[in-house]
């Protein structure tokens, strides 16, 4: 049960990622444009469905589940449509095009966990909503840039450096430069996979820029991270059939991208 919802949410992320230009060409961004990104990013991962892609009609707590202990208590229930109204209204303003693109993400994805507007999903929206303002302001990345890999590296350095924003203040400096520290983190990362893309793909260029899907991009990009991939891997990436896994890699195999190796049970594709 833990690994298909765990497989759910990679889907739900990429589906995301995928609508990601669809919603920054929201002008302004809606209520219901908010709702649809949670919706995505939940959707049969939520231990109640009824929770996905609304505000949350009920009080939640944010604590560690080892000792118990409460971390964070967001605004109460009954503040958080006129919270969200306010956040919205800020996130459509000019105010937003005189920022920094990194700071004006590092704000939205600090107000949203502040806000707390949902019962669940919250870090994942608001990495969704960061990673649109970095899209909107040019950092079109979206094919390999996941801030998720940099926060959830080190989920307690992530919840520290959101703690450090005194409520009283509102200094978010300490947060500011963490969030940075991670687009930093991320952009380094899309550099040493296109890096890689380049030397071990260089077939592609020979054949006239081949044009992988997403899915294809990303089998070659976890064939570079491992060395090879199996059938099963592939299934269990996509939650597809047997008989989709050998399709996608029948597809890269025609188009001179992968080869086989091994034999029965040992059978595993490379990069040419």
């Amino acid at each position: 049960m833990a690994r298909r919802k765990d497989r759910q949410e990679v889907l739900n992320y990429l589906e995301a990622l995928d609508r990601i230009p669809d919603f920054a060409s929201s002008d302004p961004l809606t209520m219901e444009d908010l709702l649809e990104i949670h919706f995505i990013v939940t959707k049969e991962t939520l231990d109640d469905p009824e929770f996905e892609g609304i505000l949350r009609p009920v009080q939640v707590i944010v604590g560690n589940p080892a000792t118990g202990e409460v971390t964070f208590r967001p605004p109460e229930t009954e503040e958080v449509p006129q919270l969200i109204e306010d956040f919205l209204e800020w996130f459509n303003s000019p105010l937003m095009d005189e920022l920094d693109p990194v700071i004006a993400a590092g704000l939205t994805h600090y107000e949203l966990v502040r806000i707390h507007p949902f019962v669940d999903g919250n870090g994942r929206t608001a990495r969704i909503m960061a990673t649109m303002v970095l899209y909107k302001r040019g950092f079109d990345l979206k094919r390999f840039f996941a801030l998720d890999d940099y926060y959830d590296h080190d989920r307690n350095s992530y919840y520290e450096a959101l703690q450090t924003v005194n409520p009283d203040t509102v200094d978010v400096t300490q947060w500011i430069e963490y969030f940075t520290e991670g687009v930093a983190s991320s952009i380094k990362t899309v550099k040493e996979r296109v890096i890689g893309l380049s030397r071990n793909v260089k077939v592609l260029k020979e054949k006239g820029q081949i044009a992988l899907n997403k899915r294809q991009m990303l089998i070659v990009e976890k064939i570079i991270a491992d060395g090879k991939i199996t059938n099963k891997d592939i299934r269990g990436m996509f939650g597809i059939s047997d008989t989709a896994a050998k399709n996608e890699i029948s597809k890269l195999i025609d188009l001179g991208v992968i080869e086989r190796k091994g034999q029965g049970r040992s059978i595993h594709y490379v990069l040419i």
